[in-house]
This record gives C-alpha cells, sequence and structure tokens, in this order.
C-alpha cells in the first residue's frame, strides 16, 4: 500500500502533470513536493570557492522554490508537504527517497532543462535506474 508518495516538482507542466497524475491515483497518500536548488545553474563548482554573490543568489533561488512549491500545492485539493534541498536533481530526489521512508516517486518525463523529445529528461532516467522504491514517469 502506498502511504508516502515524493513529487518531483520544478513548476514545469510535466512536473504539474505528475502531481495531478499523484493526487488523483493516490487520493489518500501522503504527498510530498521536492524541489531542487541546483548550484550548477549559478556556474558554481567544487574547489572554486563560493564566489561573490553565492549567498545571494542562494536566498533568490530559495524564494524562488518556495513560490514554486506553493503554487504546486495549491493546484491540489488537500495537504502537501513541501520540500526544497540544494544539490544535483537526480540525487537529492533518490536521497529524499531513501531518507525520508517514501513509497513511491513520481517525476514528469522531463523538466526544466528538457525539451520535447521522446526519451527521459536526463533527471526522470536517472531516478528511476536509482530510486529505491517504484517510480512513475509522467509524459
Amino acid at each position: 500500500m502506498v502511504k508516502r508518495i515524493l513529487v518531483a516538482f520544478d513548476g514545469t507542466d510535466q512536473s504539474v502533470d505528475a502531481l495531478e497524475y499523484a493526487a488523483s491515483e493516490w487520493p489518500d497518500a501522503e504527498l510530498v513536493l521536492l524541489t531542487v536548488i541546483d548550484p550548477s545553474e549559478a556556474g558554481f563548482s567544487a574547489g572554486r570557492g563560493v564566489p561573490s554573490g553565492a549567498e545571494e543568489w542562494y536566498e533568490t533561488m530559495k524564494a524562488k522554490a518556495e513560490g514554486t512549491l506553493a503554487d504546486g500545492a495549491a493546484l491540489v485539493d488537500r495537504e502537501v508537504e513541501t520540500v526544497t534541498e540544494v544539490g544535483k536533481p537526480r540525487e537529492a530526489i533518490v536521497e529524499y527517497a531513501e531518507a525520508d521512508h517514501v513509497d513511491h516517486i513520481v517525476v514528469g518525463s522531463h523538466g526544466r532543462q528538457g525539451f520535447s523529445r521522446i526519451v527521459l529528461g536526463s533527471v526522470a532516467e536517472g531516478v528511476v535506474r536509482t530510486a529505491p522504491v517504484p517510480v512513475t514517469v509522467v509524459r
């Protein structure tokens, strides 16, 4: 029985579809919306130190993530937990699922970095390959 579902949510149409699917498919399960702040989007890398403006960039991205999650939570007619993680999206999704007792993961076929195509986005593909629980990919 599925009790706790993690929905990877970045505000894209695919993540909205994933959320709506999860909410309708498992109406009694607890929903957790997870968004990931990826420092590589700002050009930060290991060994370079913290660039000037990194803290401001992080605060801006955190506020944006919170807004995205609030928008997502408003789409479903029930209470949801919202979580923001920092890191590489695939790794953050899988690590959260492992650490926080998730029974199932739902992801969109591609997200912010993707474009419409036949193959899975790299994050969705990575989650499918490495997740400790079943994964549903919504297209």
